[in-house]
């Protein structure tokens, strides 16, 4: 098996805005796989509570807005399966493969009309692809990098982009699909944009990426195959028949699913997180990283709460309190999807240069994950302003919403591609993968809590709302500071 000196031996180290060559194959991937997730994001909601005479599913908003929020949290639950099937089975290579086939399944599914059972259908496979691709090409990304590398914060800084730039243009182009046709096409176009991803990673990978990723860091010997395929099967005969009581006892409902799936996607982080630290495979040093990591984990489970709801609350709050109104052009709602990485990518080149231009004058890593809870914290009080001054009734100005989407940019710009470079550093040899994974499940709980902030969002005022979880950001902003020199110290060298 391939060293990690090795792989990096085997890889052009400049070539992409001088960074490894194969930073350009795992920009552009991420990029179509992007470009086809929140397209399709940017329209399902609507598509869930719109009516079925327009197109739609006819669900109320706010079981709409709690299925959005878990089926976001157990897409980002699904990468520890990946992640694993990579660092035991296949390599992260194969497993990204396999995971954009699952993708573009699923957004086929949701392309042809079949009503809820199409829909949930098509979540299987976007959820379990996602899974496998996601958490293992930001995985590769670290791998091209030699340990020590500087150039690492700033590479993951332009792959970022890479992220956004997909981001941004889909919401564009499905959510204008959507209006001049149907939200099925949408979907087909959705399809269509990882059919180019995996394009682009299948042709570019052998040259580009050298031995990065093409074997497992930690493969299964066979006693452990065989102990695994025991309880794989004894784990779906165990959820066939719990599925089996609460359909007999009619507790099988759409409002008990997303309760069952809150608790485990609260559940998922802490058994991972206990599973590795326990491990005999970690070392002591290692365990001192993990500990580390614990506040960097809930700081970046408080930020995701507030940013993801972008897509959910925020969405269906600019299609009913948001003026849209340009004259005789009404703006789509799903077009507001493109803000957040409209900012990312103006200003992400200008993080990535003021970092290298610090080198290792920059602020620490804490320190830098305590700020972007302020900035997302501005990002929901600045909301009380047109809540207050609308009485909750009349329509507010669309540059709110801007105002709001930009701030809590500023904040992810802090944390998001610093949170991925940290969890390169800090992951423990053998759960390299796995991980990666444990810092995308920030990202499960956070959306796992949203889907019971929906319910709360219908109970109580806008400033209330906004005031609560806002008022939480900033607060928990205030400990970390506090917290940032213990964290610095626990974390060793790898500041």
């Amino acid at each position: 098996m391939a060293t990690k000196e090795e792989i990096v031996k085997s890889v052009p180290q400049t070539g992409f805005f001088g960074h490894p060559k194969g930073l350009f194959s795992l920009f552009f991937t991420e990029f179509w796989e992007r470009f086809s997730y929140y397209g399709m994001k940017a329209i399902l909601i609507y598509f869930m509570y719109d009516t079925v005479q327009k197109g739609g599913l006819g669900l109320d908003k706010t079981t709409a807005t709690s299925i959005m929020a878990i089926y976001g949290s157990l897409v980002y639950m699904s990468g520890i399966i990946g992640a694993w099937i990579a660092d035991r089975i296949l390599g992260t290579r194969r497993t990204i493969f396999w995971g954009g086939i699952l993708i573009m399944i699923g957004h086929i599914c949701l392309a042809v009309p079949g009503g809820l059972p199409f829909l949930f259908t098509s979540m299987v496979f976007i959820i379990i692809g996602t899974g496998l691709l996601k958490p293992n090409v930001s995985s590769v990304v670290g791998d091209i990098y030699p340990d020590g590398d500087n150039r690492r914060d700033a590479g993951f800084n332009i792959f970022y982009m890479g992220i956004n730039a997909g981001a941004f243009i889909s919401p564009l182009v499905v959510g204008a699909v959507k209006e001049n046709y149907n939200y099925h096409a949408g979907f087909g176009i959705a399809a269509i944009g990882m059919a180019i991803g995996l394009f682009m990673f299948t042709l570019n990978q052998k040259q580009k990426l050298g031995l990065a990723g093409v074997e497992p860091k930690n493969p299964l010997n066979a006693k452990e195959r065989s102990s695994i395929l025991k309880k794989l099967i004894v784990a779906v005969i165990v959820v066939a028949v719990l599925v089996l009581i609460a359909a007999m006892s009619g507790n099988l409902s759409i409002d008990g699913a997303v309760n069952f799936f809150t608790v485990i996607g609260l559940l998922a982080p802490i058994s991972v997180f206990i599973w590795m630290f326990s491990s005999k495979k970690t070392k002591k040093e290692e365990k001192s990283h993990l500990l580390a990591y614990i506040p960097l984990f809930i700081t970046g489970t408080m930020f995701w709460i507030i940013q993801e709801q972008g897509s959910t609350i925020l969405a269906t709050y600019v299609a009913q309190r948001t003026d849209l109104t340009v004259g005789s052009f009404k703006i789509p709602p799903s077009w507001f999807q493109s803000l957040n990485p409209l900012f990312i990518i103006t200003m992400a080149p200008i993080f990535a240069w003021i970092w290298v231009k610090l080198g290792n004058r920059q602020p620490s890593t804490p320190i830098k994950f305590s700020f972007s809870l302020l900035f997302a914290g501005l990002s929901f009080l600045i909301m009380i302003i047109p809540a207050i001054s609308s009485g909750g009734k009349e329509l507010i100005s669309p540059l709110w919403i801007v105002l709001s989407f930009f701030l809590v940019v500023v904040g992810e710009l802090l944390m998001s591609p610093v949170g991925l470079s940290a969890t390169t550093k800090l992951a423990p040899a053998a759960f390299a993968a796995q991980t990666m994974s444990l810092w995308f499940l920030a990202s499960t709980a956070a959306q796992a809590l949203n889907a019971q902030f929906a319910k709360l969002f219908a109970e109580i005022s806008e400033v209330q709302y906004f005031g609560y979880l806002g008022g939480a950001s900033i607060v928990l902003f205030f400990i970390m500071l506090l917290l940032s020199p213990w964290i610095s110290k626990k974390m060793g060298t790898l500041k």
